[in-house]
């Protein structure tokens, strides 16, 4: 049973005969889904056996075992990236989650470590990291040619790093590099968004950076397999999606050297920069790409499905059945 928008949800359900939807128009972490939610659709989650969210929101009223999942507690470890108001309220629902949870899913070991530190060990924490797209693992996809442009896919938030791959790349071009910059993500209804790379977005020439802003997944294959490089220059992540999307994709990757990127990528061909540091990623920028040919890269099959969903999904519904 999903709980949810019915009308979204019947578009990725499609063609799954054991599925069934209950509509709900609640949103995740409002006051309605705390306080006032639906008492019709509670009784009815109270009649199964479990309950699973994929993030830390829990609907006021649930009585049976409940498992949920933290990707990262960003803002206890940057609270500088929100207003105090903002830290504690995210806090309480961070803390709400570790007491009503029976297990707390994450998504890699720096994660659960981050989660133990600010909430305690009482409730188990198993490690579950995220899996790659399924449509990304189309051949057709993968076999495109490179073209000269670097991508970034991630929001504008500060702790994402973008200011600083923006200078970085905005030296690389004064030394002569020919690339040109492309964004993917989203800058609308962040209040932790960074209002200055906002600014930079906006006036720049789209010809040296291109902000695509929402796009379908056949163009975001399409862009993770032309690129000729993918950076994430992450000051902070729980896990780091698109690292993995561009390996698959047949595309290089260049990385700051945080800790979680260190554990996810540990077997994967990347290189890494120093974190928050424009010079020297301005220098590995070029030395990637200026005068190089770019090649496809190729992994061993062991490496392609070391993240799925297939394998995420093993491993939550043989927790929940423990």
């Amino acid at each position: 049973m999903l709980i949810g928008n019915q009308k979204r949800l019947l578009q990725v359900t499609k063609g799954y005969s054991n599925v069934a939807i209950l509509n709900c128009d609640a949103k995740p972490f409002s006051v309605t889904e705390y306080l006032f939610f639906p008492a019709k659709i509670r009784h009815e989650i109270n009649k199964t056996t479990i309950y699973y969210s994929p993030f830390f929101n829990i609907p006021s009223g649930i009585t049976i075992p409940i498992f949920t999942t933290i990707h990262d507690i960003v803002f206890a470890d940057m609270p500088e990236l929100v207003s105090k108001t903002g830290l504690a309220v995210r806090m309480w629902f961070f803390r709400r989650a570790a007491k009503h949870s029976r297990k707390i899913f994450t998504v890699s070991e720096f994660s659960k470590s981050r989660i133990e530190f600010y909430l305690g060990t009482k409730t188990p924490i198993t490690v579950t990291y995220s899996g790659v797209q399924s449509f990304l693992f189309d051949a057709d996809h993968r076999k495109t040619n490179k073209k000269d442009f670097i991508l970034f896919i991630g929001n504008i938030k500060r702790h994402k790093g973008l200011w600083c791959l923006i200078d970085a790349f905005l030296k690389a071009k004064e030394a002569g590099l020919k690339h040109k910059l492309v964004i993917v993500g989203s800058k609308d209804n962040f209040r932790s968004a960074d209002s200055q790379i906002i600014k930079i977005i906006d006036n720049v020439d789209s010809s040296i950076i291109e902000f695509t802003g929402f796009i379908d997944n056949e163009k975001l294959a399409q862009l993770l397999s032309e690129a000729s490089l993918l950076v994430q220059p992450s000051l902070y992540e729980g896990f780091g999606s698109p690292p993995i999307e561009a390996i698959i994709s047949g595309t290089k990757v260049l990385l700051s050297d945080i800790p979680v990127f260190k554990e996810i990528y540990s077997e994967f061909p990347v290189e890494y920069f120093c974190a928050g540091d424009s010079e020297n990623l301005k220098d590995k920028l070029m030395f990637l790409l200026y005068n190089r040919q770019v090649e496809y890269l190729n992994l061993s099959p062991d490496l392609y499905d070391k993240y799925s969903f297939k394998k995420t999904a093993a491993i939550v519904l043989q927790e929940i059945l423990k």
